[in-house]
């Protein structure tokens, strides 16, 4: 998959897939993997920058918790509703752009 059009959609991949449950920064990237069927991976040196700067802008609220699998507690994230109203946002704006490249092709 091009890299320049996975870096202009990480933020709407996040939110899309904490709509669906919250978690955190391990369970975010399988959850992407498996969602996609591997066509998407994504690397802590592009998920935590993105996951704080949606967390900034108040689209995801996060707290400490201790993982399932045990350890010491990891920031757990989920949407708001400013997120979701930014998801809805996002997926207009997508969708828009698909049908517009479509009719290109």
């Amino acid at each position: 998959m091009d890299v320049n059009l996975f870096k202009g959609n990480l933020d709407l991949i996040l939110l899309s897939v904490l709509e669906r449950e919250e978690g955190y920064g391990l369970e975010i990237t399988k959850r992407v993997e498996a969602l996609t069927e591997g066509h998407i991976t994504l690397n802590a040196g592009s998920l935590y920058p993105a996951l704080h700067r949606l967390e900034r802008a108040g689209h995801l609220a996060a707290t400490l918790t201790t993982p399932g699998r045990g350890g010491p507690p990891v920031k757990t994230y989920r949407l708001t509703e400013a997120g979701r109203a930014e998801l809805h946002r996002r997926r207009a704006g997508y969708a828009a752009f698909d049908r517009a490249l479509r009719s290109l092709w």
